[in-house]
């Protein structure tokens, strides 16, 4: 049930530095009621278009920070995700992507979520691969969304 909200249906989004797509940004939300400690999140898994967009493609905008990848989140212990907080998955992608309707899979990846777990201590030093359903917590599935991106750079500036 809480998959089907890890991403809000109009926020698919071109990013542009420069006037240049550089790649695209998604508002998603956690899929566990309790929420999570963000060096617990280990990143998505995304496909667009048959497009795979690994962790090191991704970077997470929270809290009033700005962006930053998983590895600086794995040091975030003190800073929390509430489940109702909306966030921003932001993902390279030169180019962004077109206009149009645009087919994503997605799954949240989460090292924990009810204390500890035999796979707890591997986890911390050797996160699993998101999209593999190690850690996917309240998403064991692979979601797939169809969102529209209607926005052009004239409204992103």
């Amino acid at each position: 049930m809480f998959e089907n909200f890890l991403i809000r249906g109009d926020s698919l989004r071109n990013e542009y530095h420069d006037g240049v797509a550089t790649g695209f940004t998604l508002a998603v939300r956690h899929a566990n009621y309790r929420g999570v400690y963000l060096s617990l999140h280990n990143g998505y898994y995304i496909e667009v278009d048959g497009t795979e967009y690994p962790t090191s493609a991704q970077t997470f905008e929270i809290n009033g920070k700005p962006p930053r990848d998983f590895r600086e989140l794995r040091n975030a212990w003190h800073e929390h995700w509430d489940y109702d907080d909306e966030a921003i998955l932001h993902v390279r992608a030169p180019g962004g992507l077109a206009p149009g309707e645009h087919t994503i899979r997605f799954q949240q990846s989460v090292l924990a979520a009810y204390g500890y777990l035999p796979t707890d201590e591997e986890w911390v030093k050797n996160p699993p691969k998101p999209g593999s359903g190690a850690g996917s917590d309240k998403t064991p599935q692979i979601m797939t969304y169809t969102l529209s991106l209607t926005q052009h750079f004239e409204e992103a500036r």
